[in-house]
């Protein structure tokens, strides 16, 4: 047993970083990002039905925001809506006549994303897609849909390195892959980890290193999330 997990030294200090992580959070948040009736509303329904208190934080989420503005995103996949937190951040980044295709494994999670949606004004841009997303993938591939401009990966982890190649197929030269959770607390680099997360993000890490297609860059994050990190890649060859 740890010190950490015996509740020792190591136990204080780890509640110390969150405390702090979670507090310089909230002070970005106050002001650079404010009060936003949609979006906590989106958090407050979603805790209200019972989902996991897992979306993306405030300054991640205007991040997404950020990167479907930059990319001047006029189509957008999302994969885990959880709660539809962050694809009202994609949607609202969207180019004039864009549109987000998020997908969702849980119905009861859709059901209440999809409400957030609506109360966000955004139900015109959003497309909410139900099942796994593996089929779902294979789905759009076979409907001839995309490429989309960017792809937000936030799915179970440890399918990742599945869901990132069928991401590829779905792209274009130029398109943005995000990839959230990746680093897992440090977990990716802990060679006796038996997280079926921490060894899907280093499947996914080790496809990154040999896949040509693509230049990439994982950064480590701290926050009212905890450890963690998200993956950028960008598409350089057509797939």
């Amino acid at each position: 047993m740890t010190p950490a997990a015996a509740g020792g030294p190591g136990a204080a200090a780890k509640r110390r970083s969150d405390e702090l992580w979670t507090a310089v959070d909230r002070y970005i948040t106050d002001r650079l990002i404010g009060h936003d009736a949609a979006l906590e509303g989106a958090l407050e329904a979603s805790a209200a039905a019972g989902l996991p208190p897992i979306a993306v934080s405030p300054p991640q989420g205007k991040l997404l925001w950020f990167l479907a503005r930059l990319q001047q995103a006029r189509s957008i996949l999302e994969l885990g809506t959880l709660g539809a937190y962050s694809t009202i951040w994609l949607a609202r980044g969207l180019a004039d006549g864009g549109q987000v295709v998020t997908v969702e494994l849980n119905p009861a999670y859709a059901e209440v994303a999809v409400a957030n949606v609506e109360r966000a004004g955004l139900a015109d841009l959003v497309e909410q897609r139900v099942g796994p997303a593996g089929e779902v993938l294979a789905q759009l591939s076979r409907a001839g849909e995309g490429p989309f401009d960017l792809i937000f990966i936030d799915a179970d982890k440890k399918s990742t390195p599945e869901y990132f190649t069928a991401a590829l197929a779905l792209s274009r030269p130029g398109t943005l892959i995000v990839t959230d959770n990746v680093v897992r607390g440090g977990a990716l680099i802990d060679a006796d980890s038996d997280d079926e997360g921490a060894l899907g993000m280093r499947r996914f890490h080790e496809l990154l290193a040999d896949e040509v297609r693509v230049t990439a860059t994982t950064i480590q994050t701290v926050g009212a999330k905890g450890y963690d990190g998200f993956t950028v890649a960008q598409v350089t060859q057509a797939a």
